[in-house]
């Protein structure tokens, strides 16, 4: 389960981050962390642009109420969105398992 806190109007939460992905995805939950998926690399701080574009695009809020709180330089961050919340992100680690399972069926 991903560990949530609500402070403020913003939901801040672990991400694990996947630099260098096939494609920009979330993908779950795993080890108390969103999973995310991202196609650019960890340097210049061009995976933590792609991670905030990310976030914001999946829980409809501006990129600017997205911020990395801790763990910039780790694959493991703390991420702050202001207008988020916590049924929004399960929903979204939750959609993205389902999501999962059905491009998985069958094989």
């Amino acid at each position: 389960m991903i560990e949530i806190t609500e402070r403020n109007g913003a939901a801040i939460f672990a991400v694990r981050v996947t630099p260098r992905a096939s494609r920009d995805a979330i993908e779950g939950e795993h080890q108390g962390a969103l999973k995310v998926r991202l196609t650019a690399p960890p340097v210049e701080g061009r995976a933590n642009e792609a991670l905030r574009r990310l976030m914001a695009e999946s829980l409809n809020v501006p990129v600017s109420a997205v911020r990395i709180v801790a763990g910039e330089k780790s694959r493991t961050k703390r991420v702050s969105v202001t207008g988020a919340t916590r049924a929004r992100i399960l929903e979204l680690a939750g959609a993205a398992r389902k999501e999962d399972d059905s491009h998985h069926g069958g094989h």
